[in-house]
């Protein structure tokens, strides 16, 4: 007789979750096909844990003779099943992984496709074990890639643009560096750094720069104290507006800081009738004419949809303002359903724009387009295909 029969159950119940978590549900006593369960309750308190066996030639969907379960608020979690004794339960590969079953385990000789994550590579090309008399073929093995890299150069007064810390990054990997306020890289305040066989290329040298002083501010329908060209970091302006005109500011007069280079808040006279002009999302205003009309400009990677242009109108109601539209695509590694790709970071592409993407496969990319804010994409070709043969294209990608 199977020492299974032997009834070796474990059962772990402690009374005081009850009280501890009054509203965590019961659960029902679980049905099982092929085992037997602890004889007789019907039900069974919140974290509860329940032990069971399976009869000859099958097994628990978990690793080991016996299972257990536990009570998940009126849940069971993993749910007791039994299976056949030649099937396999999930392997964890670390650093890897692979499609999971709906059932939850995989049949005899069912094979599964192991993919390493970014920067990892299979050890002795091992990738698709085979389910064979209940045991795996071969539990592959995702180590560091020798052309991977690991963490960045730390850089004094910067930070690294990046989701989340991570241990390794895979070839041709970019991070881009950010300078603390005041402090610039080589006349900017940004620098990319690329991951080439194993070893980052040299990273940014943040160094204090000195604040910028302001040009003297232009203002349509008003006028500012007397006469200086340019002023000093931090230095304060006071203005006011001609008749028919207010600041765009609360006051009859409005003050303005130099915020190394630039004017904070904005010098402006406005119509009373209509108030502040309004505010455009990812946009700006770039002329003022009398406080009455307003041309308005979007930023980088957006594009304007509308009347460029608001005016005050006789109601005391600003004409209806444009829009910026996002004009470009993202790719974000974390949520993309491109599984083939390689990407340690997010990855903007302009509106119109075409961008190779490298593949998980050495020489292949996925040539991407953006159009009207949706992804177009090739499947993963060696950049002769992409050239020359033409390569076929996957259409829409949703990101």
């Amino acid at each position: 007789m199977c020492v299974r029969y032997l009834g070796f159950f474990l059962l772990v119940w402690n009374p005081q979750v009850l009280h501890a978590q009054s509203a965590a549900q019961p659960c029902p006593a679980p049905s099982l096909n092929g085992g037997f369960l602890p004889p007789g309750q019907s039900a069974y308190n919140h974290e509860a844990t329940l032990s069971y066996a399976c009869h000859d030639g099958l097994k628990p969907a978990v690793k080991g003779w016996w299972g257990s379960s536990r009570c998940q608020n009126g849940n069971w979690s993993p749910k007791p099943q039994c299976i056949d004794e030649k099937a396999c339960v999930p392997l964890t590969i670390p650093n890897g992984h692979f499609d999971a079953s709906t059932d939850g385990w995989y049949g005899e000789r069912d094979r599964i496709w192991v993919r390493c994550d970014e920067g990892y590579e299979h050890k002795d090309r091992d990738a698709t074990p085979q389910c064979i008399n209940g045991s795996w073929s071969s539990v592959p093995i995702c180590e560091k890639s020798t052309e991977s890299c690991g963490d960045p150069p730390k850089i004094p007064h910067a930070v690294i643009l990046v989701k989340g810390y991570q241990e390794v990054f895979a070839v041709n990997s970019q991070l881009h560096y950010q300078c603390e306020y005041g402090y610039a890289a080589e006349g900017e305040d940004t620098k990319t750094i690329t991951c080439i066989s194993g070893t980052w290329t040299e990273g940014p040298t943040c160094t204090q720069s000195a604040a910028q002083p302001c040009p003297a501010p232009s203002l349509n329908g008003g006028f500012f104290s007397p006469g200086q060209s340019a002023y000093n970091h931090e230095a304060t302006l006071s203005y006011a507006c001609h008749d028919g005109l207010k600041p765009a500011v609360k006051g009859w007069w409005g003050t303005s800081r130099c915020q190394n280079g630039n004017w904070s808040p904005k010098p402006q006279c406005i119509d009373p009738n209509c108030g502040d002009y309004p505010t455009v999302p990812n946009g700006d205003v770039v002329v003022q004419v009398n406080g009455t009309s307003l041309k308005y400009q979007c930023n980088e990677l957006y594009r304007l949809e509308g009347q460029e242009s608001v005016a005050c109108q006789s109601n005391g109601k600003w004409t209806e303002p444009p829009s910026c539209k996002a004009a470009f695509c993202v790719i974000d590694p974390n949520q993309t359903t491109m599984d083939d790709i390689r990407l340690s970071a997010v990855e903007y592409i302009k509106e119109g724009q075409r961008k190779h993407i490298p593949c998980i496969w050495i020489a292949r990319t996925r040539l991407i387009r953006c159009t009207y804010g949706v992804m177009y994409s090739s499947v993963c070709c060696t950049s002769y295909d992409h050239r020359y043969i033409g390569c076929k294209s996957e259409g829409r990608i949703e990101n």
